[in-house]
């Protein structure tokens, strides 16, 4: 991924919400069409056995400054899939003690660079996606402030995503089953059970469109759907 989440007020953002526990998620949910990472987002994760709707910095990685935090000069909005069981890495702790779920409408990917780049918008069809993602809680060693960081876990490239991004694709977590209560529980500390969710998929009918700019994101090619696996 590249760091846009399109999290529009969408019926069906906020009917998945309903349907993770959250109360109200319209009244607290983090709404933006393009919001960009090192940006506040919503996510869902579990306290004292109860889901929850919070803020976080889409950015694991967080340093002090003299009154509050700041991003990291490591880029850390994303947390690859294979570095998740190197005990040096910046998701190993969190993978296996508190893992959140995004939820979206849809997210953005960049192509190339410069004046060569492209910039795709991915969006489900009748529905909204449940990203994989990571927390981390940090507290300030002055102010005792607290704040959540927070990351998507990007997977490889997906075969049907290839035409269009070709280097990653995020963690998309399936609604059917009981994947999404395994994956918030917070007291299951074995990630073994996820190994195969570290393998691209597509769980939901997609459509992808060109867009001029993330910035604007006026469509400027035909759209083209993406069927699930």
């Amino acid at each position: 991924m590249c760091g846009r989440l399109n999290v529009s007020d969408d019926p069906f953002v906020t009917k998945l919400l309903a349907n993770l526990g959250i109360e109200n998620p319209r009244e607290t949910m983090r709404y933006g069409r393009m919001i960009g990472a090192a940006n506040v987002i919503s996510i869902v994760r579990e306290k004292n056995r109860k889901r929850q709707l919070d803020d976080a910095q889409w950015w694991l990685l967080q340093e002090p400054t003299a009154q509050g935090f700041k991003p990291s000069k490591y880029t850390s909005f994303n947390t690859r899939y294979d570095k998740l069981n190197s005990p040096r890495s910046a998701g190993f702790k969190a993978y296996r003690e508190s893992r959140c779920v995004i939820v979206a409408k849809g997210f953005g990917e960049t192509e190339g660079k410069g004046a060569n780049a492209r910039y795709h918008d991915f969006y489900a069809e009748q529905g909204a996606i449940a990203l994989g993602g990571l927390y981390r809680q940090w507290l300030h060693p002055k102010t005792q402030e607290t704040l959540l960081s927070c990351s998507v876990i990007t997977l490889p490239a997906h075969d049907k995503l290839m035409p269009f991004h070709t280097k990653a694709s995020p963690l998309m977590l399936s609604q059917d089953d009981d994947t999404i209560d395994l994956w918030l529980d917070s007291s299951n500390h074995n990630t073994e059970i996820f190994t195969d969710l570290l393998k691209a998929r597509i769980p939901h009918n997609l459509t992808v469109e060109e867009i001029n700019k993330p910035s604007l994101f006026v469509p400027i090619g035909p759209r083209s759907s993406i069927p699930k696996d």
